[in-house]
């Protein structure tokens, strides 16, 4: 999967399903954020960067996992993946990544990464501070409704099999 916002560079796709294929992963994503100069001097705005390091510590803690960033544009998956995962349940709004690696996690899928230039500039599409914003409550939403899920507390179909 590539974001349509050329804000990726497809040549590391056979990195990213070479992980896939040789078994060391279940998910793969491109992490743009190898160091935070990296990330700025690609254009990254620094509300960003600031608000995509808090999710993705936050994510990484209550999901128990170690990836370098939780929003990138850049990911591959299996087949078994795709096939278990209720994907067709999930917002039909930019939210859906987060939905999908929440639910990876909490079906017990290996994540990994791999670094990824950050690449922002002018003809790069890019959503403005209000949808990142709303982006972001949604995304720790999701962390809170499988919380509330696994816990038996809200039965919520995300995180139901198919």
């Amino acid at each position: 999967m590539i974001h349509p916002d050329y804000q990726y560079d497809a040549r590391l796709v056979p990195y990213l399903t070479g992980l896939l294929k040789d078994d060391i992963c279940d998910v793969v994503l491109g992490n743009r954020i190898r160091t935070r100069q990296e990330a700025l001097d690609g254009g990254m705005p620094a509300y960003k960067y600031i608000a995509n390091r808090f999710l993705t510590i936050v994510e990484n803690l209550l999901m128990r996992q170690n990836l370098g960033e939780w929003h990138s544009g850049l990911r591959a998956y299996t087949r078994k993946v795709l096939e278990t995962i209720p994907w067709e349940r999930n917002s039909d709004d930019f939210v859906f990544d987060c939905e999908f690696l929440v639910q990876a996690s909490a079906f017990g899928f290996r994540l990994g990464d791999i670094p990824a230039p950050a690449r922002y500039f002018e003809e790069a599409s890019s959503i403005n501070f209000g949808r990142s914003v709303r982006y972001g409550l949604e995304s720790l939403n999701s962390v809170l409704r499988y919380y509330l899920h696994r816990l038996h507390l809200w039965p919520c179909p995300l995180f139901e099999p198919k």
